[in-house]
């Protein structure tokens, strides 16, 4: 069965496209490169007051973002470029991004952001970018390092199945990963909070 997809729009026009793409790269010397790059662009021919006429489909904003974080995703290094902008100057507020060095991508990242960079601050697209560059952090990092943490629970040298005993860094994050649900309780019963047979959780536990 096919998954669902949208509804059939009506007639319509493209005005304008926005790109995101967020890779993660794990490093040679154990830390994690997080990279982001946003285009704005339009199906229409405009003026600007600084780069004049552009022409559809030429970016009016281009802008990369890398940070470079260890395992327990605390931001090590920022490199940020805006690469197009409407104006000259934006590109100016790019050295404020290193006061990301420091933070945790978790819990309180997007308010510690906002307090750092948000209105006149930063750059609004750049700050845009880091909330998929924290997700993609999170899917990068995270499932590499429960995978080893898995390989060495089975090979008997360390640890538990779900990720050496620690607080699961999914749990809670969304309604599948809630501490009541039925995926949380198969998954890490040691975390589990919802109605219990005490039992058969501790069975669980014990596979």
């Amino acid at each position: 069965m096919s998954a669902p997809s949208l509804s059939a729009p009506a007639a319509r026009e493209p005005i304008h496209t926005r790109r995101v793409t967020c890779q993660g790269f794990r490093r040679g010397d154990g830390l994690w490169d997080i990279e982001g790059h946003l285009t704005d662009v339009k199906s229409y021919d405009f003026h600007t007051e600084e780069r004049g006429h552009l022409e559809a489909g030429t970016p009016i904003h281009q802008m990369w973002m890398r940070l470079t974080v260890d395992d327990t995703l605390t931001v090590q290094a920022v490199e940020a470029v805006t690469q197009h902008s409407p104006y000259a100057a934006c590109g100016s507020i790019t050295p404020r991004f290193q006061q990301l060095v420091g933070l945790r991508v978790g819990p309180g990242w997007t308010r510690a952001v906002k307090e750092r960079l948000g209105g006149p601050k930063g750059c609004t697209h750049l700050v845009e970018l880091l909330g998929p560059l924290a997700t993609t952090a999170f899917q990068t990092v995270y499932p590499i390092l429960a995978r080893e943490a898995a390989a060495r629970h089975a090979a008997g040298r360390t640890g538990t199945a779900d990720g050496d005993g620690k607080r699961p860094v999914l749990l809670n994050m969304c309604h599948i990963f809630d501490s009541n649900g039925e995926r949380v309780r198969k998954q890490w019963p040691a975390h589990y909070t919802g109605d219990r047979d005490d039992d058969a959780v501790r069975d669980e536990a014990a596979e």
